[in-house]
């Protein structure tokens, strides 16, 4: 009996011993500092949310926060980097649209698996915006769609399968326009193309093409979201300048599968409360975006449903990259 009862014992206290060590982990976490790995160039969207979270997240935390720039291969560099990192919470992405929803669907071959990442929270949600040059003749999307038809334009991308230019290629199928895309490393070389005017126009994420043009360097001849854009509302939606399509980014935080749930937790909580900050949702809202903060479980949700829907749009395009 003695025996049996202290078997009973043991098998009872299990679940408390499985979860001292996560515990223990989260208690004590974090020990060093973490680095968020951005998957595109310096000055992009996804630069740009990173570093804004960055410092907060570091004060809040007591540890400093590094963010780091591994672009190229759609973002699908950096995002494996951080696969195959080691789940302790260290290693975190910056993620977006692209290596983490329409890469799946357009390459035939990745170097990480969808399971290879779990959710976090989304940082920052933006519509996208097609913009020329302030000295371009063209003023509206169908003096720039007549243009097209007289000569093939070029246009700047910021990397392969990245919302920019998936957008780019909606936009040339339902304007019924051929094109030629000429894809950058990230936004800002994307940008700085147009800027030189070695491009004719460009759709961009709109936090980094809003500066040039609050300077007068571009000009805005449309948005991708349903409604126009409080920062920008003398700017058409596509659909009202007559080119039916909607189209919104997104850039969230992300772990290597396997990081304890205790970890994530703390993560999530600190980032969300780092987006409430009155700083960092006029900083957000300057840029045209809106803040996130959803749990781990909304987000891994939110990312499956955006699998999905992207993979219908690319098997609609007949898109697919080696």
């Amino acid at each position: 009996m003695t025996v049996r009862r202290s078997l009973l014992a043991l098998l009872a206290a299990l679940p408390f011993f499985s979860l001292a060590p996560a515990a223990a982990l989260a208690a004590a976490w974090p020990e060093r500092p973490i680095t968020i790995v951005v998957p595109a160039a310096a000055g992009g969207t996804t630069d740009i949310a990173a570093r804004v979270l960055a410092e907060k997240m570091g004060k809040d935390l007591g540890t400093s926060v590094v963010v780091e720039n591994k672009g190229g291969g759609g973002g699908s560099i950096g995002t494996a980097q951080v696969a195959r990192a080691r789940p302790d919470g260290y290693t975190l992405l910056m993620g977006n649209i692209g290596p983490v929803a329409i890469n799946f669907s357009l390459y035939k071959q990745l170097s990480y698996k969808e399971s290879d990442l779990r959710g976090i929270t989304n940082v920052i949600s933006v519509p996208n915006i097609l913009v020329v040059h302030a000295d371009s003749p063209v003023r509206s999307v169908r003096e720039l769609v007549e243009l097209a038809r007289t000569r093939r334009l070029n246009v700047s991308t910021s990397g392969v399968g990245q919302s920019p230019h998936m957008s780019s290629e909606m936009f040339r199928q339902k304007a019924g326009i051929e094109v030629t895309l000429v894809p950058f490393p990230g936004a800002a070389p994307a940008v700085t193309a147009l800027l030189g005017q070695q491009v004719d126009y460009m759709i961009d994420n709109l936090p980094s093409s809003m500066p040039h043009i609050r300077s007068g360097k571009f000009r805005a001849l449309a948005i991708t979201s349903a409604t126009r854009s409080a920062q920008l509302p003398e700017v058409p939606t596509m659909t009202e300048a007559g080119v039916p399509m909607q189209v919104t980014a997104w850039f969230g935080l992300l772990a290597p599968a396997g990081t304890p749930d205790a970890v994530v937790e703390r993560i999530q909580q600190s980032a969300r409360r780092a987006m409430q900050t009155a700083e960092v949702r006029q900083r957000f809202a300057d840029l045209g975006g809106v803040p996130g903060g959803e749990t781990p479980a909304e987000y891994d949700a939110f990312i499956a449903q955006e699998r999905k829907s992207w993979a219908q749009i690319v098997k609609a395009a007949g898109l697919s990259l080696e």
